[in-house]
């Protein structure tokens, strides 16, 4: 009978290892997806900015951009 105590007893200290190096992966994995995310958030509005600022850009051009040049 001891003998399958102790066997159970180090199944039972695996499965904590596992079990530990998992939280530790999970947490390590949410860190990055969190830091992934404000990532992408940022760079959204970035583009948002600058497509609003082409826009501007656009509109208050001279003319029309896709004009001949005179000399054609």
């Amino acid at each position: 009978m001891t003998d399958e105590i102790k066997t159970l007893a180090e199944r039972i200290d695996a499965l904590e290892m596992r079990l530990a190096y998992q939280d530790d992966t999970i947490e390590t994995l949410n860190q990055t997806i969190t830091a992934q995310w404000k990532q992408i958030d940022a760079l959204t509005r970035k583009v948002a900015e600058l497509g609003e600022r082409l826009q501007q850009a656009e509109t208050n051009a001279p003319g029309p951009a896709n004009e001949r040049p005179p000399h054609y």
